[in-house]
């Protein structure tokens, strides 16, 4: 008879998570999550102290454990500093959400240099900075999570968008490659691909011409991607590796 391996599953308590990007939208909406769920929670952001701040007040009003954490992923230095500072907490880091990034949209002959760059050193170098030295303390652990916040842009493509899509598509590879070297110690990889998720991001869009785009005929909401992470962080999707999962309303 099959027996199914039993595989040692941490307190929430006992680990945290860090989400980066975490002051606003996306972010912030996973950030509570998480903590509702019963983890500690490290709010990185980059320099909106303000709203940082006020995610933290609402995971502490809700009796959850949050602190602030200020850095730039795509800064390797500040990365590391930062993540020496957290190495502080004795209870590891075993959920990581890799939700930085930024948009510098425009067509592909006008788009700048530094934007290309920009756009590929958050997503990307953020992802490397981010994840690489978690990696080993959750081997250590045998339980972890990487949830990687990709895009419907990087599965499709999106006119405009060719730094972003491409970032993401990136995102979407390591996702996949990464899941394959770790799946043997149970640590999952994941990515999510949102489509138009009502945040600051899309607020310039003309609504009475995206939303006839979308099946459903609605945006989504960040706390609808959130829970979704909630779900890819605990213990009951164990089976689920290396997977992209869409959450568009049907787009794609």
């Amino acid at each position: 008879m099959y027996t199914r391996p039993v595989s040692r599953v941490p307190e929430p308590q006992s680990v945290r998570a860090l989400v980066t990007g975490a002051s606003r939208g996306i972010g912030a909406a996973v950030a509570q999550a998480l903590a509702a769920a019963g983890h500690p929670v490290v709010v990185n952001y980059r320099s909106n102290h303000v709203a940082a701040q006020k995610v933290v007040g609402a995971i502490r009003f809700a009796g959850g454990e949050a602190v602030a954490a200020a850095f730039d992923v795509a800064n390797a230095t500040a990365v590391a500093e930062a993540m020496a500072a957290l190495g502080e907490d004795p209870r590891p880091i075993a959920i990581v959400v890799n939700n930085a990034g930024v948009a510098r949209d425009a067509a592909f002959p006008a788009l700048k240099s530094e934007d290309w760059h920009r756009v590929l050193h958050t997503t990307l170098d953020g992802f490397f900075h981010v994840t690489q030295p978690l990696v080993m303390p959750m081997v250590r652990l045998r339980w972890g999570r990487i949830i990687n916040m990709a895009s419907l842009s990087g599965v499709i493509g999106n006119r405009g968008q060719v730094a972003y899509a491409a970032a993401k598509a990136g995102l979407i590879g390591a996702t996949r490659a990464l899941s394959l070297e770790l799946a043997k110690r149970n640590i999952t990889v994941n990515a999510i691909a949102p489509g138009l998720i009502e945040t600051d991001m899309i607020a310039d869009l003309p609504r009475d011409k995206v939303i006839p785009q979308i099946p459903v005929r609605r945006l989504g909401t960040p706390q609808e991607v959130a829970e979704l992470v909630r779900f890819l962080a605990s213990p009951r999707a164990a089976y689920i590796t290396g997977q992209v999962i869409g959450i568009s309303g049907g787009m794609g």
